[in-house]
C-alpha cells in the first residue's frame, strides 16, 4: 500500500515541524525570522503511517460486520441469481430442441379429419409453449462453445442489454475524457501546434487503463493481452497497460474463505491453522492469501473472484457480438468472431484452477534439469476448480529489489548488494527465457516482473501458471537461428529465420524486407562481436518493419519478446550498461556446439559463411 507523506501547513501559527535531517543553516534562517521550530520529528510519518492503517483495519472490521449483520453477501447472491435466472437452471435437464411457432394448414378437410387436425395443431401449441417455459432450465456450460453460449443468453436479453449499456458508458466517457485532455493541452501550450489538441499516446493508454478497471476482469485480461503487443497498439499505450498486472483493487476476504469452503467442503480452519488477514497479492481473476496448513507449511492459497464464470462468458458474448457487427460493416470475407472464440476458449480454460495446477506440475517436471529454474509444489488434495493451494516462494520481487537499490533510504553496501541480486535474477532470467524457449518448448505464459522471484540460493522462482505455451521443434530452432543472424547483424539469413518461425507471411518480398532491416539495424554497432545496443530498441525497429509489411505475431514469438525487453527494463534501471545480448550470447554458443543436430549445423554453417 502506497504511504501518503502529508506536507501541507499544520494548524500551528508559528511552529515547524522539523527532521532530523535538516542542517543546523536552516534552523538559524528559520530562528531569524520568527519561526520556533519543534525539535526532532523523524517519526512523525510513522506515526501516522501507524494510525492511518489502524483506521483501515478499523473500517475493514465495520464492514466486516455490516456483511455479517445484514448478510449482504447473501442478499447480493440472491439479487444476482433472480437476476440471470439462474433459480431456473437445472443441469440434470435434458437437451431442448429448438422449436418454431407452429402454423397448421390444413385446406380440403372436413368432418372428424379435421377435428384431430384441429387437436393436433393444440397440441403443437402446447408443445411449443412447454418447450419456451423450459428454455431458462439450460446452464451456462463449463467449457466455452459459441453457439450454446449464445443460445443462454439469447433466453437473456436484460442481461446483455445492461451490460451493453454499461460498457457503452465507459467507453463514451473514456472518449469525452480524452477529447477533453487534448483540449486542456492545446489551451495550455498557446500555440498552433497541436492544433487538433491530440492526447498523447501514454495518457490515452491511461485512460484505457482505467477504463479497463472499471469494466472488470474480463477487459483487465485484454488490456494485459494488448499490452504484450506493441506491433498493434505502440509500445506508449503497453507502457502504460503494463500496470494492468498489479492494480488490481481486491475482493472481499469474506467472499474469498466462502469460496474456499464452497470449493473444498468445510470451513478453512479444517484445513489451515493461518490465512492472511489481507491478500498479498490480487489479480484480474483472483488474488492470494499466505496460509500455514496443520502440519505448519506454509502455503500460497489462491481463490477465484466470485461468479467470474458467468461474468467472463457474457462478456466474450458481447465481444463477439460487436465483431460480427464490425465485420458486416467493414465487409470482411474473414470471420472476426473468431478472434472472440479464442479469446473464450483461453480465458474459460484460466477459470479452472485444476488446469493451472497441472500447468505447474508440467512446467516442473520440464525444467527440472536445470537448477537456477524454481517452480513451486502444488498441494493436489487443498486444490479445486475454484481454490489452488501451492508452495510459498520465499523471494524478493524484482521491483522490490529496484527500489531497493535505487533508494536513499538504505547504505551503499545494500544497495550495491541490492543491485547484484538484481542483476543476476536478469541474467537468469534472460537464460529461463532461452531454456524455455531453445531446450523445452514450454514457455511461461505471463512473464511480467510479479511473477518472478529470486531466491537466496540464486534460484529464479517462476509464479502463476494459468497460460502455457507449448512450441514446435522447427520454430525452436528457427528462433535460435534469429538470435545468431541479429547478433552477427545478417539480415539476409534473418529474413528467412522469420519465414521459417511463421513470422513473415508466404508471398512477402524477401529482398524488400532485408533492405528495410538493413535500413532500420544497419546503423547498429558491434562490440567483440556483440550488438552494443539495448534489446528493446532493436526491438522497436524490428516491431517498426514488422508492422509496415503485416507480419504475424505467433504467442511464442511475442511472450519472448515481451520477456527479455521486460527483464532488460529491469536491469538498466539498475545498471545502464547492462546488455540483453550480452547476457544472452554465451548460452546461445554453448547450445550451437554442444548440440549435434542438422539444424545447428545448418546455423553455423551460415555464420562459417
Amino acid at each position: 500500500m502506497a504511504i501518503v507523506t502529508v506536507a501541507a501547513s499544520l494548524p500551528m501559527p508559528t511552529r515547524v515541524l522539523f527532521r532530523e535531517s535538516k542542517t543546523a543553516t536552516t534552523k538559524k534562517i528559520l530562528k531569524r525570522q520568527g519561526v520556533s521550530v519543534v525539535g526532532n520529528f523523524s517519526h512523525f510519518g510513522d506515526t501516522v503511517r501507524k494510525d492511518f492503517e489502524f483506521i483501515k483495519k478499523g473500517i475493514n472490521k465495520g464492514m466486516d460486520w455490516a456483511n455479517e449483520a445484514f448478510r449482504i453477501p447473501q442478499v447480493s447472491k440472491t439479487l444476482d441469481d433472480i437476476l440471470w435466472l439462474r433459480n431456473l437452471e437445472d443441469h440434470n435437464s435434458p437437451p431442448i430442441e429448438p422449436q418454431s411457432w407452429p402454423q397448421p394448414s390444413y385446406p380440403g378437410l372436413t368432418g372428424v379429419d379435421l377435428l384431430m387436425a384441429d387437436l393436433k395443431a393444440l397440441e403443437s401449441y402446447a408443445s411449443y409453449f412447454y418447450c419456451l417455459s423450459k428454455i431458462w432450465s439450460k446452464p451456462l456450460p463449463e467449457a466455452y462453445d459459441p453457439q450454446e453460449v449464445a443460445d443462454y443468453f439469447n433466453c437473456r436479453p436484460h442481461l446483455v442489454a445492461f451490460r451493453l449499456l454499461e460498457v457503452f458508458t465507459a467507453f463514451a466517457t473514456a472518449t469525452i475524457r480524452i477529447r477533453a485532455s487534448g483540449m486542456r493541452k492545446f489551451l495550455r501550450s498557446g500555440s498552433d501546434e497541436d492544433v487538433n489538441g491530440n492526447i498523447s499516446q501514454y495518457d490515452l493508454g491511461m485512460v484505457l487503463k482505467e477504463t479497463m478497471l472499471n469494466l472488470g476482469p474480463t477487459f483487465v485480461k485484454v488490456g494485459q493481452s494488448l499490452s504484450t503487443r506493441p506491433d498493434i497498439i505502440g509500445t506508449e499505450i503497453t507502457k502504460a497497460l503494463s500496470g494492468l498486472h498489479d492494480q488490481i483493487p481486491p475482493f472481499p476476504r469474506t467472499l474469498a474463505m466462502k469460496i474456499f469452503e464452497e470449493e473444498l467442503g468445510s470451513p478453512v480452519e479444517s484445513f489451515f491453522s493461518y490465512v492472511s488477514e489481507e491478500p498479498v497479492a490480487a489479480a484480474s481473476f483472483g488474488q492470494v492469501y499466505r496460509g500455514s496448513t496443520l502440519d505448519g507449511r506454509t502455503v500460497a492459497l489462491k481463490v477465484q473472484r466470485p461468479n467470474l464464470h458467468h461474468v467472463v462468458v457474457r462478456d466474450i458474448y458481447i465481444i463477439r457480438l460487436g465483431l460480427g457487427l464490425l465485420q458486416k460493416i467493414a465487409k470482411r470475407k474473414s470471420d472476426l468472431r473468431l478472434y472472440a472464440d479464442e479469446l473464450g476458449k483461453g480465458l474459460v480454460g484460466e477459470l479452472d484452477y485444476s488446469i493451472e495446477a497441472a500447468n505447474a506440475s508440467k512446467f516442473l517436471d520440464a525444467h527440472s534439469s536445470f537448477s537456477f529454474i524454481y517452480a513451486p509444489k502444488i498441494f493436489p488434495d487443498l486444490s479445486r476448480k475454484r481454490v489452488l493451494t501451492m508452495e510459498w516462494v520465499v523471494g524478493e520481487s524484482p521491483t522490490d529489489l529496484l527500489s531497493l537499490s535505487t533508494s536513499s533510504a538504505y547504505s551503499e553496501r545494500q544497495k550495491l548488494e541490492a543491485k547484484r541480486r538484481l542483476l543476476d535474477l536478469v541474467s537468469k532470467g534472460v537464460e529461463a527465457s532461452l531454456v524455455q524457449l531453445l531446450e523445452t518448448g514450454l514457455l511461461h505464459g505471463d512473464p511480467h516482473p510479479g511473477n518472478l522471484r529470486y531466491i537466496s540460493s540464486g534460484q529464479i522462482g517462476f509464479l502463476d501458471f494459468g497460460l502455457l505455451c507449448q512450441m514446435e521443434k522447427k520454430h525452436r530452432f528457427a528462433m535460435l537461428a534469429a538470435i545468431v543472424h541479429i547478433v552477427n547483424g545478417d539480415w539476409a539469413s534473418l529474413v528467412h529465420a522469420l519465414i521459417d518461425m511463421d513470422v513473415v507471411r508466404p508471398g512477402t518480398s524477401i529482398r524488400r524486407i532485408t533492405m528495410e532491416l538493413e535500413n532500420s539495424l544497419g546503423e547498429v554497432e558491434f562490440k567483440d562481436g556483440i550488438p552494443d545496443v539495448k534489446f528493446s530498441r532493436v526491438l522497436g525497429k524490428i516491431l517498426s518493419v514488422a508492422i509496415k509489411n503485416h507480419f504475424r505475431m505467433p504467442p511464442y514469438f511475442t511472450l519472448v519478446l515481451r520477456s527479455l525487453a521486460s527483464l532488460e527494463g529491469l536491469a538498466v534501471a539498475a545498471d545502464p550498461n547492462f546488455k540483453t545480448f550480452e547476457a544472452a550470447y554465451p548460452y546461445v554458443v554453448r547450445k550451437l556446439l554442444t548440440e549435434n543436430s542438422a539444424e545447428t549445423r545448418k546455423i553455423l554453417h551460415l555464420v562459417s559463411l
